[in-house]
């Protein structure tokens, strides 16, 4: 049986592992000048698929930690319980993500990014500006949904 002392130091190995992973994809992204790679520079461009690309490595690498504490044998039963719920509410939120990124795509923007967290909903739009009526039909879609407030969402244009 392994030690109330080496499990915590099991995850706490496992989350500096994944900030640092983080932490190197961001600084590999950011700093990528030359050669073929899709994410080569940082502009406005290639936000979308870059914040993609970032968005699903971390959430591949929660739910790799996630699927470690729920496979563990010596984790207890609340951890593992913990970790399916934060699994499940993580894939909730993947869902809700997809399903407006492609409604807010199908009022006829070129691209957008939506995070879906307890609290807010922030939708980064592919537009040089957003009239009133855009913004009330973005607005509408997120509101239709998700259960948040309107108050608890905000949607930024990004050229």
């Amino acid at each position: 049986m392994i030690s109330k002392k080496k499990k915590i130091i099991v995850l706490v190995g496992m989350i500096a592992l994944l900030v640092v992973a983080g932490g190197l994809n961001i600084f590999l992204n950011l700093y990528n000048k030359g050669g073929d790679s899709p994410v080569s520079g940082n502009t406005y461009g290639n936000f979308f698929e870059t914040y993609r690309v970032d968005r699903q490595t971390t959430r591949d690498q929660t739910i790799l930690y996630l699927d470690a504490i729920i496979g563990n044998e010596a984790s207890s039963a609340e951890a593992i319980a913990n970790a399916e719920a934060s699994k499940l509410e993580l894939t909730k939120n993947m869902e809700v993500e997809l399903v407006l990124e492609g409604l807010i795509k199908s009022l006829g923007f070129e691209d957008a990014v939506v995070t879906n967290s307890t609290e807010n909903v922030n939708i980064i739009v592919k537009a040089k500006e957003l009239t009133s009526e855009q913004a009330a039909k973005i607005l509408d879609v997120v509101l239709t949904e998700t259960e948040k407030e309107a108050t608890s969402v905000r949607i930024i244009p990004v050229e």
